[in-house]
C-alpha cells in the first residue's frame, strides 16, 4: 500500500512531485550558499576585519543575495503557476464520476449512473480502472475536511454546502492509502480510506457485483443474524440492499465482506475485530456515531456471521 509524494502513480501526482523536487533542490542550494556566507562573514569577525571598505563590500553582498532571492521566488512562483494549470487541463469530457461525502470520521462513495438502480454505494474505498480519468465529486456533511491520495493527486477540501472537484487518474495498478488532511475532530487521524486502481476487466467485474443485492444467508447462525439485524437499531442507520435495512446515515453493508478493513481504516476487517467493534465501538473509535447495542454474545457472533459473507 502506498502513501507518498515521492512515489507517484498517476499524472496529477507526478506534477506535484516534480515540482516538490524543484522547489527542495533550489532551496538546498540556497541554504548551502547562506551558510558558507555565514561562515565566511564569522571567520573575518572573529580576525576584526572590520573596515569601511569591508561593510561597504558587505552591503553590496546583501543587495546581490537580495536580488537573487527575488529572482528564485520569482521563478518558483512562475512554475508552480504552470503547474496549478497543467493539473487543471488533465480535465477530459468523457469520465467516471464518484461522488465522495465526507462524514465524522468516515467516507461514504457512491459512483454515478443515469440510472438511479445502477449506482453502487460503499464506504472507505474507492475502487477505480487503471488509465481512466475519475471526476471525484466531494461533498462534506458536518465540518471541513481534505480528500488527500499523495500517490495519486493533491489534496482539496471538502467543504458543508459547497461542491468541489478532483481529477484523478492511476496509471498503474496497486492500493493507494489516502487520508483526511484537515483536522476534523477528536478520530481525525482515524479518518483513511484506500483507491484501488485495477485493470478495466477487474474493475468491471468488481462494479457489477457491487450493483448486486446481498447474499442471502444460508447457514442457521447467518440467517439468525440477518434477523437479529432486521429487528435492531442496525436498520435505522445501515443500508443493506435486498433487506429491511435502509438507512442512510452510516456506511452501506450490502457488499461489507469485500473491504479490508472498518472504521474508516482504524481496523483490518476480520471476524474478530467486526466483533470488537460491535460490541463497544466507542473503545476502538472514541467519539463516533455508532451506538453501542447490548447483544448476547451469541447474538454478536450471528451477526458477525451475517455480515462476513455479504460479498
Amino acid at each position: 500500500m502506498l502513501q507518498s509524494v515521492l512515489e507517484s502513480a498517476g499524472i496529477q501526482a507526478a506534477r506535484v512531485e516534480s515540482e516538490w523536487w524543484f522547489i527542495f533542490r533550489v532551496t538546498t542550494v540556497v541554504t548551502v550558499i547562506v551558510l558558507a556566507g555565514l561562515a565566511v562573514a564569522v571567520r573575518r569577525g572573529l580576525r576584526g576585519r572590520d573596515t569601511g571598505a569591508s561593510e561597504q563590500r558587505m552591503l553590496r553582498y546583501i543587495g546581490i543575495a537580495g536580488a537573487i532571492t527575488v529572482v528564485i521566488l520569482f521563478a518558483i512562483l512562475v512554475r508552480s503557476i504552470f503547474t496549478s494549470r497543467a493539473l487543471a487541463s488533465e480535465r477530459v469530457s468523457d469520465v467516471m464520476q464518484i461522488e465522495v461525502m465526507a462524514y465524522q470520521w468516515w467516507w461514504s462513495v457512491e459512483y454515478q449512473h443515469p440510472e438511479p438502480e445502477q449506482r453502487v454505494r460503499t464506504a472507505n474505498e474507492l475502487h477505480i480502472p487503471v488509465g481512466k480519468t475519475v471526476a471525484i465529486k466531494l461533498l462534506a456533511s458536518d465540518v471541513i475536511h481534505s480528500f488527500w491520495v499523495p500517490s495519486l493527486a493533491g489534496k482539496l477540501d471538502a467543504i458543508p454546502g459547497h461542491e468541489a472537484v478532483l481529477w484523478l487518474r492511476a496509471d498503474r495498478a496497486g492500493v493507494y492509502r489516502g487520508q483526511c488532511a484537515e483536522y476534523c475532530g477528536f478520530q481525525h487521524a482515524h479518518m483513511a480510506f484506500v483507491v484501488i486502481a485495477e485493470p478495466p476487466d477487474d474493475f468491471e467485474r468488481w462494479i457489477q457485483a457491487q450493483r448486486k443485492t446481498a447474499n442471502q444467508p444460508q447457514s442457521p447462525i447467518e440467517q439468525r443474524g440477518l434477523q437479529l439485524v432486521q429487528q435492531r437499531a442496525c436498520v435505522m442507520c445501515h443500508t443493506i440492499r435486498g433487506t429491511a435495512a435502509g438507512g442512510r446515515i452510516a456506511p452501506d453493508l450490502t457488499h461489507f465482506a469485500t473491504r479490508s478493513t472498518i472504521a474508516a481504516g482504524t481496523l483490518p476487517r476480520t471476524p474478530e475485530h467486526v466483533n470488537a467493534w460491535i460490541s463497544d465501538p466507542q473503545a476502538i473509535k472514541p467519539g463516533n456515531r455508532m451506538p453501542t447495542i447490548a447483544l448476547a454474545p451469541e447474538d454478536r457472533a450471528a451477526i458477525v456471521a451475517y455480515l462476513e459473507q455479504l460479498r
